[in-house]
């Protein structure tokens, strides 16, 4: 079976996981998308790490407004009633156990609920920015990643091999291939999502991966 990279998978699914009145923080890269694929009747408060309560779908090619940008620094729209306040008060939000979600993106991430994001050694990396806060103060962690490096290896792992960010902090694992639970240093397969299968992404994944006897076979395209 070929696999082919789909990152708007991956948003999809997590998109359907929050219900209305939820404060979520989505990290930089990946975890934006997922703000365009929240269902019509959900409606969540999403929060910027640099300052902002309220953030909508991304701007429209051409209708960006650059100072209104995301801790990524990628233009974004405010919906009725957000509101904007300085780096301390969102760090308390965070800290102060008001964030109810974060989805963050990963270099790799372990069966130990382990997180790597933030530096390759000998490589120039932006640094890892709130993510620390993140995974401490948010009340469920959601790692969001493509299942593959580009080498073909996978980004979960038993163990990471890179510096962590934060250590069992992460709950649920969502990538191109399927949903996973973080539970008793082990992933739980919840969701495969078609065309793949439960045994062609345990033969690929160099983790242990138990798949679920409720676990369904989705199809997000």
């Amino acid at each position: 079976m070929d696999y082919v990279a789909n990152k708007d998978i991956i948003a999809k699914r997590i998109a359907r996981i929050f219900k209305t009145g939820d404060v979520v923080n989505l990290g930089i890269g990946l975890p934006t998308l997922v703000a365009n694929y929240v269902p019509e009747d959900v409606t969540i408060i999403l929060q910027s790490e640099n300052g902002m309560m309220g953030l909508g779908p991304a701007a429209a090619k051409g209708e960006e407004d650059w100072d209104l940008i995301n801790a990524g620094s990628a233009p974004v729209t405010i919906l009725p009633g957000g509101c904007y306040f300085d780096s301390a008060t969102s760090f308390g939000i965070i800290r102060g156990g008001h964030v109810d979600y974060t989805v963050l993106g990963v270099l790799e991430v372990d069966q130990e609920g382990n997180l790597a994001n933030y530096k390759i050694p000998g490589k120039m990396v932006p640094g890892m920015g709130g993510a620390m806060d993140l995974t401490t103060g948010a009340r469920v962690v959601i790692a969001a990643t493509l299942h593959f490096e580009p080498s073909g290896t996978s980004r979960l792992k038993r163990r990471c091999t890179l510096p962590l960010t934060a250590a069992r902090e992460v709950n649920y694992v969502v990538t191109d291939l399927g949903f996973f639970e973080v539970v008793g240093d082990r992933f739980f397969l919840r969701e495969c999502f078609a065309p793949y299968t439960p045994e062609w992404i345990q033969e690929k994944t160099d983790a242990t991966i138990v798949v679920t006897n409720d676990c369904k076979i989705v199809n997000l395209d």
